[in-house]
């Protein structure tokens, strides 16, 4: 059974970074395409990006485009969550997240993480 663990979330100040990791008990990891998601109180999961399972493509929500960044270490199992100039907007809990699909819908995602909270205070 795959499982997926974030980290790296915290408290931070607006205009702050954070660098959050998922590491993957995946076999075949590199065969899969790796998504982040966040989810507020009160609020429905909002796709933030992903990754293709090459690390090659990224895609990403235009939320966050420019700020943050999604990257993988496929010889570690492992994909990043860089993120850049945080807003309080940015406040909620993410997780990571494996689908065979690239350009995939949150259905298309077959493993989940638990999730890290990230919150940004102005």
């Amino acid at each position: 059974q795959a499982q997926l663990e974030e980290s790296g979330g915290g408290l931070v100040q607006a205009g702050g970074s954070l660098r959050l990791s998922c590491a993957a008990s995946i076999r075949t990891f590199s065969r899969y395409n790796m998504g982040w998601f966040r989810q507020a109180p009160g609020k429905e999961r909002e796709f933030v990006g992903a990754i293709s399972g090459s690390g090659g493509s990224t895609y990403y929500a235009d939320s966050v485009k420019g700020r943050f960044t999604i990257s993988r270490d496929n010889a570690k199992n492992a994909v990043y969550l860089q993120m850049k100039s945080l807003k309080p907007e940015d406040t909620a809990v993410y997780r990571c997240a494996a689908s065979s699909v690239y350009y995939a819908r949150s259905s298309d995602y077959n493993y989940w993480g638990q999730g890290t909270q990230v919150t940004v205070s102005s």
